[in-house]
């Protein structure tokens, strides 16, 4: 995805305000666990959680080099198995990023996932939006997959996804927009002035009324 490196670094300026102190995270659907070692190195207990050994692998591998062994680690499962394999009310922070388009129940995910927050608990959910994906297929001429998106209920609009939250018990905090500048930028662009770019998302990011326009949706929000 164009761009995943700026909405990645500004996703913790906006998570900063809930990491100002040790936290235990979970990184749900976290993969070869790029974000969980960032947040490892800044003192945080974190267990990436993810359905591919070879992913997992590649967690415990990344621990090793980095000398996070004791921070990072790896568990084998998804959102199904989450409130089964974690104590309710255990998690400070539950990183849910990409991952609802995946799974065949958005509501059951959250409600899994409001289960082993802990009161006062957070959980960053970032998703891909329907409309601004259909409309990037049409644009490049592929009007079936464009049609196909646009009826994939798996994608949220900004409205279902903070249905979600909400009916799962959870207190939305903040709504980001990302990807409205990086996103429609070649690599080339972004690389050559990132900081620039930086400053555009971070502005625009800010703005409700481009919500339902970002290629990504970001939801905080707190049990």
């Amino acid at each position: 995805m164009r761009g995943a490196a700026m909405w990645r670094r500004l996703l913790l300026e906006i998570l900063a305000d809930e990491l100002t102190e040790p936290r235990i995270v979970v990184d749900l659907g976290g993969g070869t666990g790029g974000l969980a070692a960032t947040l490892a190195g800044q003192g945080h207990r974190v267990s990436v959680v993810d359905p591919s050994p070879d992913s997992l692998a590649a967690v415990e591998r990344r621990a090793a080099e980095a000398g996070l062994q004791d921070r990072l680690t790896a568990r084998q499962g998804d959102a199904s198995t989450l409130s089964t394999e974690l104590p309710a009310g255990s998690v400070d922070l539950i990183l849910c990023h990409d991952v609802l388009e995946f799974v065949d129940s958005a509501e059951a995910a959250v409600h899994s996932i409001a289960q082993v927050l802990r009161p006062g608990g957070t959980v960053s959910l970032l998703t891909a939006q329907r409309y601004p994906r259909a409309i990037t297929h049409a644009a490049a001429g592929d009007f079936a997959g464009a049609q196909q998106v646009f009826t994939d209920q798996r994608l949220p609009d900004p409205a279902r996804a903070q249905a979600l939250l909400t009916d799962a018990g959870l207190q939305i905090r903040a709504r980001h927009g990302l990807g409205l500048a990086a996103g429609q930028l070649s690599e080339d662009s972004v690389e050559s002035r990132p900081d620039d770019v930086l400053a555009l998302e971070r502005l625009l990011a800010a703005d409700p009324a481009l919500l339902p326009a970002a290629p990504r949706l970001h939801l905080v929000a707190v049990r």
